[in-house]
């Protein structure tokens, strides 16, 4: 008996090609074709008599057909199908070209619907190539709004909405997930009818009702998800830290600079958070160079200071070896404890080299300290054995996984502290950060000064080459971005290479390096120890410069191609420079004539903000862009930031859901359809 679960090709009309195209499709159930929705809808809802038929409006027609005959074009190479259609006000004669066929698919007297753009032809109205299905109650392709699908080339329009309309009347045996109170308090239609919305609307307020109903159970199961996951977090027990005042104070009035208000705030909220016996679970938000480092240092300094073991994790080793001598060069003297760096390629304790199986054994008896390191530090044969504070610096460059197995072995669960330099536009925070508390560095520290960035385009080129020149002349350095122009270019090494070359034959008497990501963490660090020694004027490299190098003597950023990078990531690069009190220079060299990009380009020219740049990035690029398909632990296929006003009244239901039943007991349908996915901040 066919049934929902039923695989694909139980349904009537399919063909083996027709199975094939499907499975690429992920369609591989009777479920799956039902939740495969359109992205768009033609509409040929309006019907209108054939006298009142007027050219370039898509319309609807329904008449008997008079005539139809099969002919090649006039120059008698394309086939053709030519017929005469009439109804009670009139005729029209109708062409489809390479359909031939259609004069042995359509009879005539058969009575058919017609839907296209009817044009003119030496001063006749004809239609050609209308979208034709003989006449009936339940039009799928004409008289209606069409629905239109994601389809490879095996496939047709028509045979797909066709299989659609078999596979409807199995709507009805679709669990539907969302509780029947969550619905009428939402006034949102059941799974059935949004199922029938979705694919075969009768006009377009059906189709936002569908839409409405997809977008908030989306966000509704990641607010469940989110609120579940600190629920269990709060009754889980951590290392309480208590706050050493003294201690605290000697280490700021030890900084060669004064805290910014925010970061005092932040690091406060850090302490806080760290004193209680159940585990922080707090994102640290801050714009390029605003100093998460130091806060984060400053809630280390805390913990080791106790006696227990923190773990910073960094996204690489160069970024990992810049935080650990950064931590050598400020805690030295206040810490008493001691500083390890553990990657790949280092092993050092307070600036000496180590064995690494050492490393290893002091972890796992114990030893209190700041342990600094890549993804080495989350390897089996690290076992830490009081981790209080986890600090993971660019989150999104771990797995999920990865920070659970850090996180998770022990009967106390780790403070967790998550950086990043990534503005989450404020809109968007509460919708795939819900479960975290966030803190925010916005200013950066006293005396750095605006970064100038200018638009140059081909005729100002060498104008900008001899500005750079003049700029390392002066002793300064300049970063060179490429972007991935081939898709074939693997990391984008061929464009880097290419790039280097031209700038050694327009600067011939200077030093140029090359960084991309096909180079191995050695060679990297050694093009990085190279630049950062001034042994190299210009640093060409690809995006894997984005995160975190700090290389203060650097005061210009050149961005090839600029139009291909959103503006989130184009701040990120910005950022490698402005970092000292040297003035600093962005130019974003773009060849493109496209009037929106340079609007976009000059838009971000006039922002130094990486919050308000962040908030402009969603609205021009979407959702999807600027954070990917899977940036928390839910896969958002519907979400879009016009739907933001839905993540509240969300968010409320779950809270609502999880108060009378924390184990979702009363709502298996959810507890399965949650069961094994993880929140994205583990």
């Amino acid at each position: 008996m066919l049934k929902v679960s039923s695989p694909i090709d139980s349904l009537p009309g399919i063909h083996k090609p027709h199975l094939a195209a499907l499975k690429k499709l992920g369609i591989n159930t009777v479920q799956d074709l039902l939740f495969y929705f359109p992205y768009k809808f033609l509409d040929f809802s309006k019907s209108a008599r054939i006298a009142d038929l007027r050219p370039g409006e898509n319309v609807t027609i329904k008449g008997a057909i008079k005539s139809i005959q099969s002919r090649f074009s006039f120059r008698g190479r394309v086939p053709l199908a030519e017929a005469v259609v009439s109804d009670e006000s009139g005729s029209i004669k109708v062409v489809w070209f390479n359909q031939g066929y259609l004069a042995k698919t359509l009879q005539k007297g058969e009575e058919v619907f017609l839907a296209g753009m009817p044009e003119y032809y030496k001063s006749s109205l004809q239609l050609v190539n209308p979208i034709y299905e003989k006449a009936s109650d339940f039009p799928i392709h004409t008289a209606r709004l069409v629905p239109v699908y994601h389809l490879s080339q095996t496939i047709y329009p028509k045979t797909f909405r066709n299989l659609l309309a078999s596979a409807l009347p199995f709507k009805d045996q679709v669990d539907d997930i969302l509780p029947d109170d969550v619905r009428k308090n939402q006034r949102l239609p059941d799974i059935a009818t949004t199922i029938q919305y979705a694919h075969f609307p009768q006009d377009r307020q059906q189709i936002q009702e569908a839409k409405k109903r997809l977008v908030f159970e989306e966000i509704f199961l990641n607010q469940l998800l989110a609120q579940k996951h600190k629920l269990e977090l709060e009754r889980k027990k951590s290392f309480a830290v208590p706050f050493d005042q003294g201690l605290t104070k000697s280490f700021v009035s030890s900084l060669p600079f004064a805290l910014t208000a925010e970061q005092k705030k932040s690091a406060w909220q850090i302490l806080q958070d760290m004193e209680k016996n159940r585990p922080m679970n707090r994102l640290l938000e801050g714009d390029v160079g605003s100093g998460k480092t130091l806060v984060a240092l400053i809630a280390a300094l805390q913990a080791i200071n106790h006696d227990l073991q923190v773990a910073l994790l960094a996204p690489t080793e160069i970024l990992a070896r810049q935080h650990y001598d950064t931590a050598i060069k400020y805690l030295t003297g206040i810490n008493r404890k001691h500083i390890v760096l553990l990657t790949n390629h280092y092993a050092k304790i307070d600036g000496q080299d180590e064995e690494r199986g050492k490393i290893q054994a002091l972890i796992k008896e114990g030893m209190p300290g700041l342990y600094i390191g890549t993804h080495a530090l989350l390897t089996e044969k690290v076992k830490f054995k009081d981790l209080a504070l986890v600090i993971i610096d660019e989150q999104h460059r771990f797995g999920v996984e990865q920070r659970a197995s850090l996180i998770q072995k022990k009967d106390k669960v780790p403070h967790l502290l998550s950086l990043t330099a990534t503005p989450i536009p404020r809109t968007l925070q509460l919708a795939f950060f819900g479960e975290l508390d966030i803190s925010q560095i916005k200013t950066k520290p006293a005396g750095r000064k605006p970064i100038i960035t200018r638009l140059v385009d081909k005729v100002n080129r060498q104008k900008a080459y001899e500005f750079i020149k003049n700029q390392i002349v002066s002793g300064r350095q300049a970063f060179v971005i490429t972007p991935l122009i081939d898709e074939s270019d693997n990391l984008g090494v061929k464009a880097a290479k290419t790039e280097a070359e031209n700038l050694q034959n327009t600067f011939p008497e200077l030093q140029i390096g090359l960084m991309h990501g096909k180079l191995k963490g050695t060679e990297k660090e050694h093009v990085m120890a190279n630049f950062l020694a001034n042994k190299l004027n210009i640093l060409v490299s690809t995006s894997v410069v984005e995160v975190g190098v700090d290389v203060p003597n650097a005061s210009v950023m050149v961005i090839e191609g600029a139009e291909r990078f959103g503006l989130s990531q184009l701040h990120q690069f910005r950022g490698r420079v402005g970092r000292a009190e040297h003035q600093s220079y962005c130019l974003l060299f773009t060849d493109t004539e496209n009037q929106d990009s340079i609007k976009r380009l000059e838009e971000f020219a006039k922002i130094q903000d990486g919050f308000e740049l962040a908030e402009l990035d969603l609205k021009l690029r979407g959702f999807g862009e600027l954070y990917g398909q899977q940036q928390s632990g839910w896969n958002f296929k519907y979400f879009n930031p016009s739907y933001i006003d839905l993540i509240e009244p969300a968010r409320k239901e779950a809270y609502s859901l999880l108060k009378d039943n924390p184990g979702l007991d009363k709502y298996p349908l959810l507890q399965e359809k949650i069961e094994g996915k993880t929140i994205h901040f583990e």
